[in-house]
């Protein structure tokens, strides 16, 4: 044994002429992410899978197999992102929720006050409920609406009207 590590020779010099490509490689992910801090973390993702690259075998064109990576990990993040539902997380604002209040009895009320409406809004005949759920809950258009159940848009507005005024009903005086 020489006490020389070829393979680790090979994956630095890979990675050192890989780093020529950084500036393409960086605005190939710019032009797929929206962040640019977050295009910069999948650019160092490249350039770590491509230092812990199992092969010894030579990389013919290495272009084509830097972008390939390159596709490879924007492919890894979308499926993480689905995964994660990353879009629908909204981060913790201290300033605008410092004050909330997260008072056991207030809770309790809200999910009384849930309870009742999902009773109020069941009571409702099903065509009222169902286009009243679309618009309001859903955030449908009329004509969408009215498309989607066969009506027209003269009977959802009547139905959303319907709607409105039974829950105003059901809820006068309480609060």
């Amino acid at each position: 044994m020489s006490g020389r590590d070829d393979t680790g020779e090979s994956r630095r010099g890979l990675a050192s002429a890989a780093s020529s490509l950084r500036g393409s490689l960086l605005g190939f992910f710019r032009r797929r992410v929206p962040d640019p801090a977050e295009a910069e973390d999948l650019v160092q993702d490249v350039f770590t899978r491509i230092v812990a690259r199992d092969s010894t075998e030579p990389v013919e064109h290495l272009g084509g197999y830097v972008f390939q990576v390159a596709q490879s990990v924007l492919a890894d993040r979308g499926r993480r992102r689905v995964v994660r539902f990353a879009q629908a997380h909204v981060p913790f604002d201290n300033d605008q929720h410092a004050d909330a209040d997260f008072d056991p009895a207030r809770i309790l009320a809200g999910k009384e006050d849930l309870r009742r409406v999902t009773a109020a809004l069941l009571s409702l005949p099903e065509r009222t409920r169902t286009v009243f759920v679309l618009n309001r809950l859903e955030g449908r258009k009329y004509r969408e609406i009215a498309d989607q159940l066969g009506i027209s848009v003269s009977a959802v507005e009547k139905h959303i009207a319907r709607a409105i005024r039974h829950l105003g009903d059901t809820f006068e005086g309480q609060s």
